[in-house]
């Protein structure tokens, strides 16, 4: 790294950390659950730090319980009397309150505690952990963590099938690598009580980006929520989902077999970035939250499944469906048996239903959103503030851009749709601007605007670049030049998610003789070990099919590379024990071929460490 960009680095470093300290000091609601006695409604703030306490009647907040980090998903045990809270990064806590507002215990558990449910007796409390991947399981009594077991690549969301004997939970991520014909999420299952891991069950192919579970009141289905990419095609349009799609995955629970998928979306209008899903108590509704399409679907449950069965029977369901395997692709699927609500603020996530009424999180506007569908309208969908209003900066504003489908011809993607938190999807796409028939990885965005150019073959000059053709290009739209500035201001502001190979925050010692060798092998000649592990450079590595042939790619950045499997310009590398020897032909990327077992496990934890 050069003088120049160290000191750039080090000031855009500086700035953030400025921003941070004097940003307004937002809310971001992001999940909720009501009290047994449907008065109440807990709402964890996730940048607030708390959970607010609602009262239904008045709509007025009456209560504050102030936690030890930001707070990403809430439980509530069957007895009503424990509140669970999900806490927390790297060193992720879970906040089991004694309500009403009773002594909090912290019970430490993985990296990034992501959702948590109670088992049907209160005496268990299981919480996924994102970025250790990861199960815990919390003695409620104790208030301790008393096992810990691997739960497929970053568990998202939990859910427990209604008589407490099988526990399902959605990865976030796609695992395995992304040059083949089929690439999705799975869902892990679990048999209670004894935790052992069943079969995972594999959605669909282009399954991406999990976000939301539940579990039906009757037991039978477990509903899933994701994206739906059709990543096979070039991106050439968006009509009908022609690049993406939003769907809900429903599970069968008996059968332990995923029964089918549907689509949220309508032919003409998408229904951006599904997240929190829920069940009515009475179990004739589902409703599903659309975030980036800043809704809520309410749909019919019966005649949902009504139209799924007949489906599995090859009869004719639509104009479209007549089999099984045709639902997926239907988006006129829940044509008659689904409400779209419109909701009035930014940022929509978690869904519950309290005495017929569907309230509903929105991140952006600190709000929570509140439908009865039986009132008359202006009364049918309202909005009430958690907190004062606040001015949005221009890095909040550009984060609620860029994972909103406002921005998108017909709604059907935001940029977090293959970005999601700025991240990667795990899969390869056919972008237009190096040609057809070549698809690629996604990148990660973190860092891009210190390390251009960008994209893996550094087609764009800057990422600055790179946003404005994102938005005319793949959202299909012309915008404002604001909207871009805002974009790339929130992008800039992205930090590093500390790794969870790291002990206690430093290196293990097998990372520790593993940074000899980073320097030994010459990976350091092109990732320098500095803040961003990159000389920005472009190199032919030879490994290109004719489409590519004497290309160079761009040098990527390791910092949170732990994060962003698989690797390489098409992601054929599932691990980094792959790149570096599978995938290394002429040690093209670091003389490894001598290197032994012990050596390559070594290196391989140093590199994984940032």
């Amino acid at each position: 790294m050069t003088k120049t960009l160290r000191q750039y680095v080090l000031a855009v470093a500086w700035l953030v950390n400025v921003v941070a300290w004097a940003a307004p000091a937002y809310l971001s609601p992001t999940a909720l659950v009501p009290a047994k006695d449907g008065k109440t409604l807990y709402v964890a703030e996730d940048s607030g730090k708390q959970i607010a306490v609602v009262d239904c009647q008045t709509r007025k907040v009456t209560k504050v319980y102030n936690l030890p980090g930001r707070v990403q998903n809430l439980a509530l045990s069957p007895d009503g009397a424990t509140l669970g809270g999900a806490v927390g990064g790297p060193d992720g806590s879970v906040s089991l309150l004694a309500l009403p507002g009773g002594k909090a215990r912290t019970v430490s558990v993985g990296h990034t505690p992501q959702s948590l449910v109670f088992s049907p007796d209160g005496s268990w409390a299981y919480v996924c952990n994102r970025f250790s991947n990861d199960l815990s399981v919390i003695d409620v009594a104790r208030g301790k963590e008393i096992q810990r077991v691997p739960c497929g690549r970053e568990p998202h969301a939990l859910a427990l099938a209604a008589d407490g004997t099988k526990l399902f939970a959605l990865n976030h991520m796609p695992m395995g690598a992304a040059d083949g014909d089929y690439n999705s999420l799975q869902v892990e299952v679990f048999s209670l009580p004894e935790l052992k891991a069943l079969p995972p069950i594999r959605l669909p192919n282009g399954s991406v980006v999990g976000r939301g579970a539940c579990a039906s009141p009757d037991g039978r289905y477990v509903y899933v929520t994701h994206g739906l990419a059709r990543y096979q095609l070039p991106t050439t349009q968006l009509e009908r989902g022609w690049m993406n799609t939003n769907a809900v995955s429903v599970i069968d629970v008996a059968a332990h077999a995923l029964l089918n998928t549907f689509l949220l979306d309508d032919v003409e209008l998408g229904a951006a970035n599904p997240w929190g899903i829920r069940c009515s108590m009475d179990g004739k509704m589902l409703a599903v939250v659309s975030a980036g399409s800043q809704e809520l679907s309410v749909i019919d449950r019966e005649a949902l499944h009504d139209r799924l069965e007949r489906a599995a029977r090859n009869e004719k369901v639509t104009s479209v469906t007549a089999e099984a395997a045709m639902v997926p692709n239907d988006l006129s699927f829940l044509v008659d048996i689904r409400q779209r609500y419109a909701l009035p603020g930014k940022g929509p996530r978690d869904v519950a239903v309290v005495n017929g009424r569907f309230w509903v999180t929105e991140y952006f506007s600190d709000c929570l959103a509140v439908v009865d569908t039986v009132a008359l309208a202006p009364e049918r969908v309202q909005s009430i503030p958690l907190g004062p209003a606040l001015p949005m900066t221009a890095e909040r504003r550009g984060e609620m851009l860029f994972n909103s489908g406002d921005i998108c011809f017909q709604q059907w993607q935001s940029c977090g749709s293959c970005h999601p938190d700025g991240r990667a999807d795990g899969i390869n796409w056919d972008l237009l601007n190096d040609g057809m028939g070549n698809p690629k990885q996604t990148k990660s965005l973190l860092h891009s605007h210190v390390t251009p150019p960008t994209m893996i073959s550094g087609i764009r000059k800057d990422a600055e670049t790179c946003v404005a053709a994102g938005i005319r290009y793949i959202q299909f739209a012309i915008r404002p030049p604001e909207d871009a500035a805002a974009i790339d201001a929130y992008c800039r502001a992205m930090t590093p998610v500390p790794s969870p190979f790291l002990v206690k925050g430093k290196l293990s010692k097998a990372a520790r003789r593993g940074e000899k060798l980073f320097g030994q092998a010459g990976c350091a000649a092109c990732h320098p070990s500095d803040q961003l592990f990159t000389d920005r450079r472009q190199y032919d590595l030879g490994m290109q099919d004719d489409m590519d042939k004497g290309k160079a790619w761009d040098t990527p950045t390791l910092v949170e590379i732990w994060r962003t499997a698989p690797y390489l310009f098409d992601g054929r590398s599932k691990t980094i024990r792959e790149l570096l020897t599978t995938h290394n032909p002429g040690d093209v990327h670091g003389r490894t071929s001598k290197l032994s077992e012990q050596e390559l496990a070594d290196l391989e934890a140093y590199i994984l460490s940032h």
